[in-house]
């Protein structure tokens, strides 16, 4: 088996197209078909079902689906493993962070990264927190920057690096910015779900995080409305259409920040990594920036 032919094998497998495969790999389609023909015969057996436009994989393709990620993992752990012996920052580094810490977080990171090391090739992806954790886990992606899974992966090695303070917030003319509660009183998560609500998607880490509070409270949230991207939520938040629990960044003057007797909620955003890949010397500089911008952090 040659690592083309597996390459070709898992594109078409991910993306269960040929054509979109002969894109992805920039082949075309009959180069593609002629890998998964020459791979097949290696293996004795046919590896895709083609019904229609429909491509399946067989019960002998989805035997060798994870033993085709495990070799092309290992060969390119290799040849980053050479790479590094040369002390040259350069290559492409595929890295992934989610929309909001790429805008509030990474832009001045990112700029100063790229000016010391110009010979490094960033192939950056804006995906949400929970596919960045795949991409890492089948390595796909050799580093993200996102938010936290709520429980530890053994696979994965994981940092924190900041903390987000969630805060409750509605629109300036919202019903619950006009009634404030009586002087030294706060709202309760009770008076909170009398209203509607806008929230990240139940299945997201931020989602779950949050509802996890409403839920040891025996309260469900009453959400109209959900979406994985924070700045959408903000606007549905700043229009009326619910209230919302932001990071504290984005609180503005479109927005008031209720009070709310509950401890505060934080969300945990941070790097992970594979604990069993051979790191580049890009992204090991890459992580050098991060721990720098804690550490600059911890100090303001």
């Amino acid at each position: 088996m040659d690592t083309q032919s597996l390459q070709a094998f898992l594109a078409v497998a991910d993306t269960q197209s040929f054509s979109r495969a002969a894109e992805q790999l920039y082949l075309t389609q009959p180069a593609v078909s002629k890998r998964i023909a020459t791979l097949e015969s290696q293996v004795g057996a046919r590896l895709f079902d083609r019904i229609g436009r429909r491509i399946a994989l067989t019960e002998a393709g989805n035997v060798l689906l994870p033993q085709a990620r495990r070799i092309l993992f290992t060969v390119e752990d290799s040849r980053r493993a050479l790479a590094n012996l040369s002390g040259q920052v350069g290559g492409k580094l595929t890295l992934a962070t989610s929309h909001h810490i790429g805008l509030h977080r990474l832009p001045p990171l990112l700029k100063r990264y790229t000016q010391r090391h110009p010979e490094v090739e960033l192939d950056l992806h804006f995906l949400d927190s929970e596919q960045a954790y795949l991409g890492v886990l089948d390595g796909t992606l050799e580093m993200a920057v996102v938010t936290l899974a709520p429980h530890p992966h053994e696979q994965l090695q994981v940092v924190e690096l900041w903390r987000d303070r969630l805060c409750f917030t509605c629109a300036i003319d919202h019903p619950l910015a006009n009634q404030d509660p009586a002087p030294q009183s706060l709202r309760s998560l009770a008076d909170l779900c009398e209203f509607n609500c806008v929230m990240p998607g139940a299945k997201t880490f931020t989602g779950s995080l949050i509802a996890k509070r409403f839920n040891e409270a025996g309260l469900q949230l009453p959400v109209s409305m959900a979406t994985n991207y924070l700045e959408t939520l903000k606007m549905m938040c700043s229009v009326g259409l619910g209230w919302s629990l932001l990071p504290e960044k984005m609180i503005d003057s479109e927005l008031v920040e209720l009070k709310v007797d509950t401890p505060p909620i934080y969300r945990p955003l941070g790097y992970l990594v594979h604990t069993n890949r051979t790191l580049s010397n890009a992204a090991r500089r890459m992580i050098e920036e991060l721990e720098n911008t804690r550490r600059d952090s911890a100090i303001k």
